[in-house]
């Protein structure tokens, strides 16, 4: 795994479950957050499969989450390089194992699915996919090409994380502290939260039951308007802010621009006109029944808890 964010949750939960935990991490990544914990770095070779066999054997790695990817890039090859081919590739190397690899989580995203287009609905894992950005397509081509791996594999779909070291939020949390409260467009919205603890716990829990195999869709399991986070952050920073909502047509000419001068340095933009659909989507709502079923899932966390432990979070570690 990737430990920036969701990743170093994930090697939380998995060091208090007692695990020897391995991190995954890029020769240039910064691990001084991680340098005080009991655990050990890998360096990947994501494109030669046969130098993941070897460092998975010499290590004797029986389990995998993987939670690495890219969730920015200007190109579908891109995405589909790092999202599926790797993860694909790291499978193969799993595979290669037989008997001694135990389980591989891989972790995707509800993007894979798509959202609805109607309010009132509820997203299921037999919903047909849809997804309607570069992103949810790479993850959806991942997960199809798992299922010709011959491991144990648990999918699970979180929908938007948010939660301690998260620097989209910290974007989201200084925009209200300012006093702007800014919204795409102006129509009624059904969305779906988890914070990272959740995720990181059911991921490390489902390594170990043996019936998870398959797609399993991550929220708190509650249905929020599109409001609702942002009246529960004014709260906690005790911040009024003005609440604007941009008119969708400005918005999407801006997206084309910035797609169009991003593209000229090669760096993605953080809005385009492929990201609103995401973003102006209608319905991200989920039924987690079969999550609570079979993985045994019971979050911890609604929206005000979850971000009243990442706004302490931020202010204890002076991100806000």
């Amino acid at each position: 795994m990737q430990a920036v964010f969701l990743g170093y949750h994930i090697i939380d939960a998995a060091i208090k479950k007692g695990l020897e935990v391995f991190a995954a991490v890029r020769p240039n990544s910064n691990i001084d957050h991680l340098k005080a914990l009991p655990l050990q770095f890998l360096y990947l070779n994501y494109e030669e499969e046969d130098d993941l066999y070897d460092q998975l054997a010499d290590n004797h790695i029986d389990y995998i989450i993987h939670s690495a990817g890219i969730t920015k890039a200007t190109r579908q090859e891109a995405y589909n390089r790092v999202n599926a081919t790797y993860t694909l590739t790291l499978a193969r190397a799993a595979e290669k194992r037989g008997a001694n690899f135990k389980k591989l989580v891989f972790i995707s995203s509800l993007a894979a699915l798509g959202p609805l287009k109607e309010i009132g609905t509820t997203i299921t894992e037999a919903t047909a996919p849809n997804p309607v950005t570069a992103y949810g397509r790479s993850k959806l081509l991942a997960e199809t090409g798992l299922k010709k791996i011959r491991i144990p594999i648990t999918i699970l779909r979180p929908t938007a994380i948010y939660g301690p070291r998260d620097k989209d939020l910290l974007i989201l949390l200084k925009t209200l502290s300012k006093g702007i409260d800014p919204y795409l467009g102006n129509f009624r919205q059904q969305l779906s939260f988890v914070h990272a603890t959740d995720v990181a716990e059911v991921a490390v829990a489902s390594l170990f039951i043996d019936k998870a195999l398959g797609a399993y869709n991550i929220t708190d399991g509650n249905n929020y308007n599109r409001y609702q986070f942002s009246d529960i952050a004014r709260v906690l920073l005790k911040r009024k802010a003005v609440r604007l909502h941009i008119p969708m047509p400005l918005v999407r000419i801006v997206a084309v621009v910035l797609k169009i001068t991003h593209g000229w340095v090669k760096k993605p933009s953080l809005i385009n006109p492929e990201k609103l659909n995401e973003l102006a989507a209608k319905n991200w709502v989920c039924d987690i029944s079969k999550s609570k079923d079979e993985l045994g899932f019971a979050p911890k966390f609604d929206l005000q808890t979850g971000l009243n432990d990442a706004v302490s979070w931020y202010r204890k570690n002076k991100w806000l």
